[in-house]
């Protein structure tokens, strides 16, 4: 099995758009509660600055995952050594190194462009998620409790950084 990583262009929104449909549905996972639509997700595409990116990972020209890369935050250019991290694998892909290689893509690219840390957050319930990027060397550096509030239940979310 032949797996492509590459660049998002404008025309895959409608594909990650269908990724996030998938993801949002399951409730586990992810924090977003409703999935970008393809023009949200084409204008999110136009916006990123050079030091931005997305990440597709492909098999037989499927988009089967996606890994973002964004500045910490864009109102200031004293966390621009700062870069979020996020995964999105479509359910049938996990646990089969898809994110691995999209954070071999996404690492090189943060360290070409500036970036000293990476930050992620991750659902306490995501033990997948937790250990896979402490296998990167992330660290959990705190807990924001009773962060996430889904169908009335609550769940905390786990802050993790690392040192590029």
């Amino acid at each position: 099995m032949e797996i492509l990583i590459r660049k998002a262009l404008v025309q895959d929104a409608e594909e990650i758009s269908k990724i996030w449909t998938i993801i949002c549905a399951e409730k586990i996972y992810t924090s977003v509660s409703h999935p970008f639509t393809p023009e949200q997700e084409k204008e999110y595409l136009i916006s990123l600055s050079d030091r931005e990116i997305i990440f597709l990972a492909e098999v037989k020209n499927k988009i089967i995952g996606f890994q973002t890369l964004d500045k910490w935050t864009k109102f200031s250019q004293y966390f621009n050594h700062v870069g979020v991290l996020g995964t999105f694998i479509l359910p049938e892909w996990r646990r089969k190194g898809i994110g691995s290689k999209l954070a071999h893509f996404s690492f090189i690219f943060a360290r070409n462009h500036g970036y000293e840390k990476i930050v992620i957050y991750i659902r306490s319930g995501n033990s997948g998620a937790i250990a896979f990027y402490r296998t990167f060397g992330f660290l959990e550096k705190g807990v924001l409790s009773r962060h996430i509030k889904i169908d009335n239940k609550y769940e905390d979310e786990i802050f993790m950084e690392l040192f590029l």
